[in-house]
Order: C-alpha cells, then sequence, then structure tokens
C-alpha cells in the first residue's frame, strides 16, 4: 500500500476482510464461504447484444443490489490502475480513498499500482446503472459496492457478480433467491 486519505475505512475493510485487500477479482479465495456468483443474462452468455438484454442484466444486478443496500448508503468503490505510485493530481478528489501496490517488481516499469476512490451515495435503484453498462461492455472492471459498514460487497463484471456476505447462511438464502441466475458448473464460476 501506499497512500491512504481515509484511513477509517482502510481499518475497516481490514477488519471485515482482512485476508485480502478491496480488488474484487481477488475476494472470492479467501471468502469462498460466503461468496457466491450470480450471471447477468440468460444462459450464463456473457455480453449483451440489444436493449433487451442490457434491461435483464439491469433488472437482475438491481434486484441483487436492492435486497442487499435498500434503504442504506453505500461507496461505490472503482479503481484506477497505474505503473505510478501516487495518482496525478486531477485524480486527488473528495473520494480518493487509498493506493495499493497490487504488482511488485524489483524493475520500477513493471510495478502495478491500483488507486481506489470510494463514493458515497444513497443507493436507489438504477443510480448505477451506467457504470453497470459500462462494466457489462468491459470498458470499466475492478468495481465494488458496498454498504458503508462493508458487511456487503457486490462485484460486478463483464457476465454478472460476485457477492460476498457476512455469512454462509445469508449466501444461501441469497442464492436460493436466484438460483435461475446461477452456474451450472460445480465450482460456481
Amino acid at each position: 500500500m501506499t497512500g491512504d486519505s481515509q484511513p477509517a475505512l482502510t481499518e475497516l475493510w481490514q477488519r471485515r476482510w482482512p485476508h485480502c485487500p478491496p480488488v474484487g477479482h481477488l475476494l472470492r479465495d479467501p471468502y469462498q464461504n460466503v461468496w457466491v456468483r450470480f450471471h447477468s443474462l440468460p444462459g450464463s452468455k456473457r455480453y449483451p447484444q440489444d436493449e433487451s438484454e442490457y434491461a435483464i442484466l439491469l433488472e437482475r444486478h438491481n434486484t441483487v443490489l436492492d435486497e442487499l443496500f435498500a434503504g442504506t448508503d453505500v461507496y461505490v468503490i472503482t479503481p484506477r490502475w497505474s505503473s505510478e505510485a501516487e495518482p496525478p493530481p486531477a485524480q486527488l478528489t473528495p473520494d480518493y480513498w487509498r493506493t495499493l501496490l497490487v504488482a511488485d517488481d524489483p524493475d520500477p516499469e513493471f510495478r502495478t499500482y491500483c488507486h481506489l476512490f470510494a463514493a458515497r451515495r444513497p443507493w436507489r435503484r438504477g443510480c448505477v446503472d451506467p457504470l453497470l453498462r459500462d462494466i457489462a461492455d468491459d470498458k470499466v472492471a475492478g468495481v465494488l459496492i458496498t454498504d458503508t459498514a462493508l458487511r456487503r460487497v457486490h462485484h460486478p463484471y463483464d457476465g454478472g457478480a460476485d457477492v460476498f456476505l457476512p455469512t454462509p447462511d445469508e449466501r444461501d438464502r441469497t442464492r436460493a433467491r436466484h438460483t435461475d441466475w446461477l452456474s451450472r458448473h460445480p465450482s460456481g464460476l
């Protein structure tokens, strides 16, 4: 880790998810027991091709997001990847949270940093639809949506969402509500 402008948020993350930094694709392995993956389109289709498929994708995401966050504030955490240890001054907004060194290498040219931005907002159905469309189109990656207590994490990706819940029981109840959206693969991927 390099910079941290919101130490309370960092401390809370480390308390809730101590085995992993706030990088979506890394959460699944250490938190398999509270993880479920939902596919955003029928038949595990990865990319929407028309507005009717975008409507299905947004309906599925928003249904789960409503179940997780209705009536609360959320953090929408977005990463910006860089070979620079510090984000450019123009990116140092009030939403800037912290910078992680995610790929250390003796050669500075091959080091990779992840600058995280955490925007707090009231959850409303549809409030992140433009972002979800960009994720579905593989224009944006690595987003996390979480309640302000960091108990529930929704990590949308191009093809669905990984959801991390406080307990295996809550994960099982959430999974049971949306069995048609699950992968048929035994691993859940």
